[in-house]
């Protein structure tokens, strides 16, 4: 028995395209909103203010650090790589999936910098040493917002 399927429409490709991008901003959103939400239950739920060992600072400082290159490097090698190839090949399903991978790989990393602010708050910290790393999450995550991919011009 032989099964055949036919290769993916153009259209179809584009309306998988806008539900991605629609899927992607509602992600994005969310995950702001829930950036907010942190500080709002670091600072209501929060235990007082005292001081904590500045190791710990210092680690999640670091880890910081490599999670914001590693965002970077995500960016180039998933959702940059797959944008320019779905500008020129808008019916390829895996530069597809690879995009919306990268930005929502990139979204849990961003997540992941506004979740140490949560954890120093509540063990402890004042605000002002967590709001860096609230900060610093959203604005990655507000920045790295979803694009339909276009062609270069060269």
């Amino acid at each position: 028995m032989l099964c055949v399927t036919r290769p993916p429409d153009s259209r179809e490709n584009v309306t998988s395209m806008t539900r991605s991008l629609k899927t992607l901003r509602t992600v994005q959103w969310s995950m702001l909103l829930s950036i907010l939400l942190y500080v709002a239950v670091g600072e209501i739920l929060g235990p007082n203010i005292r001081r904590i060992d500045p190791a710990l600072s210092y680690v999640f400082s670091t880890l910081a650090v490599g999670i914001v290159g590693t965002i970077f490097v995500v960016r180039r090698t998933l959702v940059l790589r797959a944008a320019s190839t779905l500008a020129t090949q808008p019916e390829d399903t895996i530069s597809l999936n690879q995009w919306k991978t990268g930005y929502i790989t990139t979204y849990a990393l961003c997540e992941a910098l506004a979740l140490f602010g949560l954890v120093l708050r509540f063990r402890g910290s004042e605000l002002q040493q967590s709001l860096l790393f609230y900060i610093g999450g959203f604005v990655l995550l507000f920045f790295f917002r979803p694009r339909q991919p276009a062609a270069q011009a060269s």
